[in-house]
């Protein structure tokens, strides 16, 4: 039997079905089970021990296997049971900042103003940008891995899990409505709101694909919309790609992503313009608290290169 081939330590096979073990309890005993837990489970579980890469893989994944469990586990206490939601606070607030003067005085939020001037082009290419949210940098991430940048893939994806961690937290703090939410309900928080597709669902009735119908109508989590996660995701891969130096196309396309993102966002009424700045603010600080925080710590260094060394194979 090859090196390559060689089963996993006791050690490591134990912490893998432990991991494994509480992340399905707690789910099932506070999130609800639904089939795709067990069907990952078994493939996490499956990879770690089929060979030496595929294990790797596995750690090397587990920034993004984090954010996906730490998402759902939001669930477990919503937002809005924590804190008062804002709601008409920061509607007025981006009306004032960033109001357009419409007819008799009337002034609209922009996301108001997008709601009557769309067109089906704008409502495809805004369709198109939004699906790229998690799949790019996601992609960008096993680029990095599979093209023998390991430090920089796992600086990348330890900041991608940084930048949300920080982001629920302050959906904890500051529970937030998202501009569609005003639309349909005013300016009353109600418990238990179930997502909407707002300006998305344009592009599910041009397409017939009902993807976005899909996505939104498991969301309980509506009351999120401050800092806009949407728009970070992407701006930290582009980062990232400066700072790895990647090739000029992942720079090309993911900076024209990151712009098409924010755009939709605003354009599809799922977030203010406040709470893209704010996504973006979070993108920032979640990377200059890795790079210049948490990397001068020696303690740490040391563990991000003896990460780093595990997921690299050996020569």
């Amino acid at each position: 039997m090859t090196a390559e081939r060689k089963l996993p330590a006791a050690r490591e096979a134990l912490w893998c079905a432990a991991g494994l073990a509480i992340w399905l309890v707690v789910t099932a005993l506070f999130v609800g089970f639904r089939v795709e837990h067990v069907f990952l489970a078994v493939l996490i579980f499956a990879l770690f021990f089929i060979c030496g890469s595929t294990r790797r893989l596995i750690i090397a994944l587990l920034p993004f296997i984090i954010f996906g469990i730490s998402y759902d586990w939001m669930n477990i206490v919503p937002n809005y049971e924590v804190n008062p939601v804002d709601v008409e606070g920061l509607y007025n607030t981006e009306k004032s900042l960033f109001g357009i003067a419409a007819a008799e005085g009337v002034r609209l939020t922009p996301n108001e103003f997008f709601a009557l001037h769309n067109t089906p082009a704008m409502d495809f290419l805004a369709g198109i940008f939004y699906l790229c949210w998690v799949p790019l940098p996601i992609i960008y991430g096993l680029w990095l891995y599979f093209s023998g940048k390991r430090k920089g893939y796992l600086h990348f994806s330890i900041v991608f899990l940084l930048v949300n961690l920080l982001g629920f937290t302050i959906y904890y703090i500051h529970p937030a409505a998202p501009p569609w939410y005003v639309a349909s309900y005013g300016f009353e928080a109600i418990p238990g709101t179930h997502g909407e597709t707002a300006g998305l669902g344009r592009f599910d009735a041009m397409t017939g694909l009902g993807i976005f119908d899909a996505l939104y109508a498991r969301n309980s989590n509506v009351f999120a919309a401050v800092p806009s996660l949407h728009s970070a995701y992407t701006l930290v891969a582009l980062i990232y790609a400066f700072r790895t130096q990647s090739p000029l196309i992942w720079k090309v396309i993911l900076g024209i992503v990151t712009l098409g993102i924010w755009f939709t966002a605003v354009y599809t009424s799922h977030h203010y313009i406040i709470d893209v700045l704010l996504g973006i603010a979070t993108a920032f600080a979640g990377t200059a608290l890795f790079e210049y925080g948490f990397m001068k710590i020696p303690a740490f260094s040391r563990f991000i290169d003896r990460y780093t060394a595990y997921i690299t194979p050996k020569k």
